[in-house]
């Protein structure tokens, strides 16, 4: 900012040289070969601004940059989001009419986040202009642009006609309306989606009656667009007409709009279907509950079994959400013979992702069905996805238990899914028990403490000595998570005592997992608990006959170093003899690692 800074050291006025500084060297960056020097004086505008004063910012680097839209992307749309937030530098609403002619320009460039840019940048300023203004100024550019040869002056015009719609006379109103018809009727698909995804915003500060004489069939016709087979201006109509359905009655929603929503949930394009459903939810809360029970609910079960996976997916995911917006007193009698035996299909879908945005979900169906419709049908279903092959179902499922236990009650609980926990837990594939020890703090966080102990704690313990090294490396991670879930209070009562006693083993790979679940424990034991308990265990073990049990000492030694610092008796009562032992020992490896933990006391 050096030219800035100098300038505003001189007295401007003083001579025209140093008037014309900021405006020469901005000129001189933005002919710079180097797109980030281009770049980074694009950012610095409001600086000039400042340092020019507002009239030579309207009268001199306003035009200047109107004239100069001639770069990289990147720059271009630096200079869009910049003009956008211009007023204060130009003198206020009264003048924010001038920053409209280098938007007009940057709306019509060929790259699309430039255009957009320059539109949103547009829309913040027409806030700032008096309808006076709007009228004279920004509905003239909002025509110019909306007849523009090429089609991205079409498309960035689109996005204008809501802000400056509000503002104008009852004659430039027409006007307005027949322009837009044109843009929705235009021939470039692009044109048409950019209508189509801002129709729903125009309708919206649309006179009721145009909106249902004009707007309405223009958002039909594009919801119907066929040509070129346009799939994708059909699905932006969607979002659109949820938008529109907003703004009208049930018996209007249910004459104008209904038939258009039935065809999008018919499409014969998935992506369309897709959009409905993944707009469900809010389709359904924009019509009455009467459009509900006797449309939406026949529409929703049909994209529940539609024939693509990923509209499925989509659909299963809205389930809870769907049936907690059902009328209150039809929604068992809706969910039960529609919305039910679509699910159960669900539960033995083919397709990996739609039974894991189910199992997201269905657990959240218990408290809307109810203790008994819950225990006879979804838990039939909750034990089959909690035996999936697929590690992401299982975790929905079991992610989700909470909201079961609240409607059944721990005791049904512990009679009908436990028992599938414990199989999965015990399962010959070592990955599937894998997945249940990585769910386990979660489902001892929701089932607490006291039913943690009866029916899970032995379990959790018995993965210590598993087979495989992956089980019991999580499994000891595992019980630092669990500590961290009930306290040091319920690990010195419950577990620390039967980790340690793995230390008088026969095996000395569960001798070895003794020392790697005091590495986890002691991250989240307190000293007094690591001084009393562990380092006597550790000790003992460094006079293991196995090699790799006592260069596990001098490494678990080594850890609880930070911890034990302020303990020296502790230090030259147990740790160093054991280290100085260790270090004079047979094996190679033994005697690195006790130097190397030596080294740190």
């Amino acid at each position: 900012h050096y030219f800035i800074q100098s300038n505003l050291r001189r007295d401007m006025a003083n001579t025209e040289d140093d008037s014309l500084y900021p405006i020469a060297v901005l000129i001189d960056e933005l002919r710079n070969d180097d797109v980030q020097l281009r770049l980074n004086s694009i950012k610095k505008l409001s600086t000039i601004a400042l340092a020019l004063g507002v009239e030579r910012t309207r009268a001199e680097l306003i035009p200047f940059l109107t004239d100069t839209i001639e770069d990289e992307d990147e720059v271009l749309w630096a200079l869009a989001e910049q003009l956008g937030n211009f007023i204060p530098l130009v003198g206020g609403p009264d003048h924010a009419s001038c920053l409209l002619p280098p938007l007009e320009n940057l709306a019509s460039v060929e790259e699309t986040v430039v255009r957009e840019k320059a539109t949103e940048s547009l829309r913040m300023i027409a806030t700032e202009h008096s309808p006076a203004d709007i009228e004279k100024h920004f509905a003239p550019l909002v025509k110019r642009l909306s007849q523009g040869d090429w089609f991205t002056s079409r498309t960035s015009a689109c996005g204008l006609f809501a802000v400056c719609y509000p503002s104008v006379s009852v004659a430039l109103k027409s006007e307005l309306r027949l322009l837009f018809k044109t843009l929705c009727t235009d021939d470039t698909p692009m044109v048409r989606r950019a209508a189509a995804s801002k129709i729903g915003e125009f309708a919206k500060s649309v006179e009721m009656e145009h909106l249902k004489d004009e707007i309405i069939p223009l958002f039909i016709a594009l919801a119907n667009d066929e040509q070129f087979s346009q799939d994708s201006v059909r699905l932006l109509a969607v979002e659109a007409g949820i938008t529109i359905a907003g703004i009208l009655s049930e018996s209007d929603i249910e004459a104008l709009l209904l038939p258009t929503f039935s065809n999008a949930a018919s499409d014969k394009s998935w992506r369309v279907r897709f959009m409905i459903a993944d707009k469900f939810i809010d389709l359904q809360k924009a019509v009455g509950p009467t459009i509900i029970k006797n449309h939406l609910v026949f529409h929703f079960t049909r994209l529940l079994k539609d024939v693509e996976a990923e509209v499925r997916a989509s659909a299963a995911s809205k389930i809870k959400d769907f049936c907690l917006n059902l009328p209150a007193e039809s929604r068992e009698a809706l969910i039960m013979p529609n919305v039910l035996p679509a699910v159960k299909e669900l539960v033995c879908d083919t397709n990996q992702h739609v039974k894991a945005a189910l199992a997201s979900v269905i657990m959240g169906l218990s408290p809307i069905m109810g203790k008994d419709n819950t225990i006879q049908h979804l838990l039939p279903l909750f034990l089959i996805l909690l035996k999936d092959e697929h590690s992401d179902v299982r975790l929905n499922i079991i992610s989700h238990l909470d909201s079961v236990n609240e409607v059944i009650g721990i005791t049904q609980l512990s009679q009908s899914l436990l028992p599938a926990i414990f199989e999965l837990a015990e399962d010959p594939k070592w990955r599937v028990r894998l997945a249940i020890i990585e769910h386990m703090p979660l489902l001892a966080k929701q089932l607490g403490v006291e039913f943690f102990d009866e029916k899970l704690n032995t379990l959790c313990m018995s993965w210590l000595i598993d087979g495989v090294f992956a089980i019991r490396s999580a499994a000891t991670a595992n019980l630092k998570k669990l500590v961290a879930i009930f306290g040091i209070e319920w690990a010195q009562n419950t577990i620390i005592t039967k980790v340690l006693s793995m230390a008088r083993d026969p095996n000395y790979l569960h001798r070895m997992t003794t020392l790697f679940a005091i590495n986890v424990l002691a991250e989240v034991c307190s000293p007094d608990v690591i001084t009393k308990f562990m380092v006597p265990v550790i000790s003992n073990l460094s006079a293991d006959p196995v090699p790799n049990v006592r260069f596990n000492v001098a490494k678990t030694m080594a850890k609880l170093a930070p911890v034990l610092a302020s303990d020296t008796p502790t230090i030259d009562q147990h740790v160093k003899p054991c280290l100085l032992k260790l270090n004079d020992d047979t094996d190679e490896d033994v005697k690195y690692f006790a130097m190397e933990a030596l080294a740190v006391f």
